[in-house]
C-alpha cells in the first residue's frame, strides 16, 4: 500500500497546510477574477481578512450560473498564453461549463490522481485498463495521466465497441478497470453473453465514478468480475477526478485530497452548514489551481463527511458516496426521493437485471413518474424465454410493493424483457424526461 504524506497527518498539520493554500488562493482571486474581487469588495472583504478556517464562510458561494455567466473564458485567473488546457462539460443544460489548466495545474492533477489509483490498489509497472471517455470530459485524461504519473501502464481504449474492450482486457490482462460503473457492468454482461466468465479475466481492482451508484451495485461489479470496486469522486469545475477517492480496505467513504481541497457541507435551501455525518450539498474550495481557482463551488451533489482515522490509516476527511444530485431528486406524490436509492433496493431482487429507467410523464396538470426494469436473463432463461402474464403481473406487484415500503413512494411499473432498456456508453441515462412531448400537438 503507497501512502503519501499528507495522507496520514494530524489534523492541525492538514488545516495549517490548508489555511495557508486558501489564503494564497483568496489573494490570486482577488488580484486576478474580476467577478471574485466584486464580490470581496461588496462584503468589504479583503484576503488579508482571512485568518482562519472558519473565514472561509465569508467567501461567496459559486455557481454554475456564474460559470455560464462568464463564459468561457471570464472566470480564468491567468492569459490564456499561460494555459495548455482547456475542458468543458456537455452544455446538455445550457452552456458548457469551461474550465483551463496551466502546465502546473495539468502536473498537479496527475500527481491527485496518481495518489488516488494508488489509493484504489494501482501499482507502478501493472496495467490499467481506462475505459472513460477520452475528449472535453475530464474522466479520460484525467485518468490517463495518473496513471501514467504513477508508473502504470496505461491503455486509453476510452468508451464503446465492446469486443474491443474484451479482447484487450484478454491480451493486455490490465490489474485495474476504469470507467462508469453502468458501462463496466454493461461489459461484463457481454462477457457473459459470450459464454465467458468475467471473474476469470486478470482485473483486480476498479475505479468507478462520473454517475452515482449504489451498495448493491458495487456488490454486483464486485461479484460478476472478481474485484475490489472503489468509487472516486471529482467534477471538471473543481479539478476533474482524483479530489476524493475510497480505499479497498474499509469502501466506506471517500478520502478527500485535503492538500488540494477544502469541503463543506451545506443545506441546499438555507446554504447554512450540516453537522458532521448528515447529508447536504457539497461545497469545495481549490486550494492550488492556477488557471481557473474555484471558491466555494456548489457541485449540486448530495453526500455527507466526517473526520476520524481510517482502518487503512489515513486521516483525511472523508466524504459519503455521493446519494444523487439536487437536481436529481424526484418528487412523487410529495416523497423525496433519489434515484440511486431505489437502485438499492431494485438491485435486492433477484428477478431483475441491474438496468432501470425513470420515465417522467404528464398525466393532465401533473407530473408522474413510470418505473422501467428488465427481468434478469437467469429468470428469463429459466421461463424458457416465455414469460406469461400471470408473472409479469406478479413480478410488477412485488417492484410496486418494494417502493412503496424501502423507498415510501408509490409509482407505475413497466417490466421488459432482457436487453431492452438501453445500455450505456457512459454515464448512465437514469431518468428520461417525456414531459415536454407530452404539451406538444
Amino acid at each position: 500500500m503507497i501512502l503519501h504524506e499528507i495522507e496520514t497527518a494530524a489534523r492541525d498539520q492538514i488545516e495549517s497546510l490548508q489555511l495557508e493554500r486558501l489564503q494564497q488562493t483568496a489573494s490570486l482571486v482577488y488580484r486576478s477574477v474580476p467577478f471574485y474581487r466584486n464580490h470581496f469588495e461588496q462584503r468589504d472583504l479583503h484576503p488579508d481578512d482571512i485568518r482562519s478556517l472558519a473565514d472561509l464562510k465569508m467567501l461567496p458561494l459559486t455557481t454554475k450560473r456564474d460559470l455560464r455567466d462568464h463564459y468561457p473564458f471570464g472566470l480564468f485567473a491567468v492569459k490564456q498564453e499561460e494555459m495548455v488546457r482547456i475542458h468543458a462539460s456537455s452544455g446538455t443544460s445550457g452552456k458548457p461549463t469551461v474550465v483551463g489548466y496551466t502546465r502546473n495545474d495539468i502536473d498537479m492533477w496527475g500527481s491527485i490522481v496518481a495518489r488516488a489509483i494508488a489509493m484504489a490498489g494501482g501499482m507502478p509497472g501493472s496495467v490499467l485498463h481506462n475505459a472513460y471517455g477520452y475528449g472535453l470530459f475530464t474522466g479520460g485524461l484525467g485518468l490517463h495521466y495518473g496513471s501514467e504519473k504513477l508508473g502504470m501502464i496505461t491503455v486509453p481504449v476510452s468508451g464503446g465497441n465492446m469486443d474491443r474492450q474484451i479482447t484487450l482486457i484478454e491480451d493486455f490482462k490490465p490489474s485495474v478497470i476504469c470507467g462508469t460503473p453502468s458501462y463496466v457492468l454493461n461489459l461484463a454482461e457481454t462477457i457473459e453473453s459470450q459464454g465467458k466468465d468475467p471473474a476469470a479475466l486478470s482485473l483486480e481492482y476498479g475505479i468507478f465514478g462520473a454517475e452515482p451508484w449504489s451498495d448493491k451495485m458495487r456488490d454486483t461489479l464486485e461479484n460478476k468480475l472478481g474485484i475490489k470496486a472503489c468509487d472516486i469522486y471529482g467534477l471538471s469545475e473543481v479539478i476533474g477526478p482524483g479530489v476524493a477517492m475510497e480505499c479497498p480496505e474499509s469502501q466506506d467513504g471517500l478520502h478527500v485530497a485535503e492538500d488540494h481541497f477544502l469541503i463543506e457541507v451545506i443545506n441546499p435551501d438555507t446554504l447554512e452548514p450540516m453537522p458532521e455525518g448528515e447529508a447536504g450539498e457539497l461545497v469545495f474550495t481549490s486550494l492550488t489551481k492556477e488557471a481557473f481557482p474555484i471558491i466555494r463551488y456548489r457541485t449540486g451533489d448530495i453526500a455527507s463527511i466526517r473526520h476520524g482515522k481510517c482502518s487503512c490509516g489515513r486521516t483525511t476527511v472523508k466524504m459519503s458516496r455521493v446519494k444523487g444530485r439536487v437536481d436529481d431528486m424526484l418528487i412523487i406524490r410529495g416523497v423525496n426521493v433519489f434515484p440511486s436509492e431505489m437502485e438499492h433496493y431494485l438491485l435486492e431482487l433477484e428477478e431483475l437485471a441491474p438496468h432501470y429507467q425513470l420515465h417522467l410523464k404528464k398525466k393532465g396538470p401533473l407530473d408522474t413518474v413510470e418505473l422501467h426494469v428488465e427481468v434478469s436473463q437467469k429468470f428469463f432463461e429459466r421461463a424458457s424465454g416465455d414469460i406469461g402474464h400471470d408473472y409479469i403481473l406478479e413480478l410488477t406487484s412485488k417492484v410496486k410493493r418494494v417502493m412503496k415500503n424501502r423507498c415510501l413512494v408509490s409509482m407505475d411499473v413497466s417490466v421488459r424483457e432482457p436487453k431492452e432498456i438501453p445500455r450505456s456508453e457512459g454515464k448512465a441515462i437514469r431518468i428520461v424526461d417525456l414531459r415536454e412531448e407530452a404539451v406538444l400537438p
